[in-house]
């Protein structure tokens, strides 16, 4: 039977192979990086790294699957884009939130990241070309959609949705206390707070000191400079201020989702499956919505998020925003818009990978 230093040393032969393998990818990425420099092509491509994750997906026969493959793969994504041309990504701040957290799941640990302290400016940003992506939230499956991301997708129409992503998004209890009982306090976003309610009363901290944080990466930070003190927040926010976590998804709701989008400036070339993203102003007559609806029935094309949206400054009255199946190039939709878009004054927002 052979020893764990035996194994060791397989393990490190292994590692060597792995590491000779990944130095001879980034050359390619180096060769690739150049080509789409020179014929000003958009580093980020999803549909070519959605190909690659589904095809190691289908073909994996060992223990390494499905989201394994997808955190591996992610960051060799995330260091090809860098070594290809780095670039910067804004999201909506402060650092520790889950914008952050949804952002570094795509870029990487090593990517170059720019916290801001709204959602339009992020948008600002990227049109100011002072960051190449953008990470925002567009819906919540509790809370629904995201207002002020859908009205800056109206305003800011050079920006567009290159790619969408959905994360779990799970509060954690961290604390230097080792024991509950020691737990005086403790600081997080009231909504991140009634949203633990049950844990709370089961942990019998519902008679803590609760103090109000602007975000829950605010709230890890007061914790880890007071003794008795605990937060709830982000895994990454605990990572961030070296916060133990000393229970894991602790929210009353385990099926709590974001939907966020990444933003930047180019279009996207044509995926397996794609997601087409609009705005759309009805007539202003009874039936308005109906003869909308209409028009994506007569030309086949399915429809999977409906949203009104108020126009500021005009009492009243409503755009809608839309997500249906298809990518702008295609024949069925390039018919539709070209009949149809100028009677519903339609803007389109980006075509992308679906992901849902």
């Amino acid at each position: 039977m052979k020893r764990i230093g035996e194994y060791r040393r397989e393990i490190d032969k292994i590692d060597d192979k792995i590491l000779e393998l990944l130095n001879e990818r980034m050359s390619f990425v180096k060769e690739i990086g150049a080509l789409k420099h020179s014929e000003k092509q958009p580093i980020y491509r999803p549909e070519r790294e959605k190909e690659i994750l589904d095809r190691l997906k289908h073909q994996s026969k060992g223990s390494v699957k499905g989201g394994a493959i997808e955190a591996i793969y992610s960051e060799i994504f995330a260091v090809s884009r860098n070594i290809e041309f780095p670039e910067k990504i804004a999201f909506l701040g402060p650092e520790g939130t889950y914008s952050h957290q949804a952002a570094q799941r795509r870029f990487g640990a090593q990517g170059t990241y720019l916290a801001l302290n709204s959602i339009e400016a992020v948008f600002e940003v990227l049109c100011n070309k002072e960051a190449k992506y953008g990470v925002v939230p567009i819906e919540n499956n509790t809370e629904g959609a995201v207002g002020i991301t859908l009205d800056c997708l109206g305003k800011y129409q050079d920006i567009k949705i290159v790619a969408e992503l959905y994360m779990d998004i799970h509060h954690s209890f961290a604390t230097f206390a080792e024991d509950v009982k020691d737990i005086k306090r403790i600081y997080s976003h009231p909504q991140g707070y009634n949203q633990c309610r049950q844990f709370l009363e089961t942990h019998m901290l519902s008679g803590a000191e609760f103090v109000p944080a602007k975000s829950t990466a605010q709230a890890a930070g007061m914790a880890s400079i007071e003794e008795g003190a605990a937060a709830i927040c982000s895994h990454i926010a605990a990572k961030l201020y070296n916060v133990p976590i000393l229970f894991e998804k602790i929210e009353d709701n385990l099926a709590n989702r974001t939907r966020f989008i990444i933003l930047s400036d180019f279009k996207n070339v044509k995926g397996v499956k794609n997601k087409t993203s609009i705005l759309a102003k009805t007539q202003d007559k009874p039936g308005g919505l109906l003869s909308l609806l209409e028009v994506f029935r007569n030309a086949n094309i399915n429809l999977t998020k409906l949203e009104s949206r108020p126009i500021k400054g005009r009492d009243f009255k409503r755009v809608f925003y839309l997500d249906f199946e298809g990518h702008i190039d295609d024949e069925n939709i390039q018919n539709m818009l070209n009949g149809n878009g100028k009677i519903y004054d339609i803007i389109w927002l980006g075509s992308y990978i679906f992901e849902g």
